[in-house]
């Protein structure tokens, strides 16, 4: 059985008897004591995120993880799908696992999805997604003081505040940290 000091941001440990993945980890030691591995985990099936630490004597049981990059395909009453471009298989993601994600999900795009023994249970959002703009209001002559932003409605629904000279059906980028306006794509 692996001790805790085998485990490493990125990897997937079974805690509480459900899957958590490791946001941070850091080795420490207190004098004489025992070292300690403490780790920050997030719960892939509730999405909460808990701190705990791990005495060196613990066992920690490793999941096999495999990140497969899918075509996001349509949205319908049973979830968001999602096709693998080698094999033109279906993958069907459900509305709790998308959760808030879903502005950024982009038809035709390629997202990483974290499969553990062979069941999706993550999605990974690239850094940026590049959508088209669907609707956007026309600029007011004199609003350009400083840096003066207007709303616009992209393809997946999501309001992004953008420069004026942006309008309707062009392509920008928006970060999927915060939804913000990255550049024209």
């Amino acid at each position: 059985m692996p001790s805790p000091t085998d485990i490493r941001k990125g990897r997937v440990i079974v805690y509480q008897s459900a899957p958590h993945l490791v946001l941070e980890m850091l080795h420490r030691t207190q004098g004489r004591q025992a070292g300690f591995v403490q780790t920050t985990l997030r719960n892939l099936e509730s999405g909460s995120t808990t701190t705990t630490k791990f005495r060196s004597t613990d066992n920690v049981e490793f999941l096999h993880t495999n990140t497969v990059s899918l075509e996001y395909s349509y949205h319908d009453a049973d979830g968001y799908h999602f096709m693998d471009t080698e094999s033109y298989e279906d993958t069907l993601l459900g509305e709790v696992l998308i959760g808030d994600d879903k502005q950024f999900l982009v038809e035709g795009n390629s997202y990483d999805v974290l499969l553990i023994e062979g069941k999706a249970i993550r999605l990974q959002l690239p850094a940026s997604v590049e959508a088209t703009v669907i609707e956007a209001p026309d600029a007011v002559r004199g609003d350009t003081a400083s840096n003066v932003q207007k709303p616009v409605t992209i393809a997946s629904g999501m309001v992004v505040q953008v420069p004026l000279f942006i309008k309707k059906d062009e392509v920008i980028r928006v970060s999927t940290a915060d939804g913000s306006y990255l550049g024209r794509a």
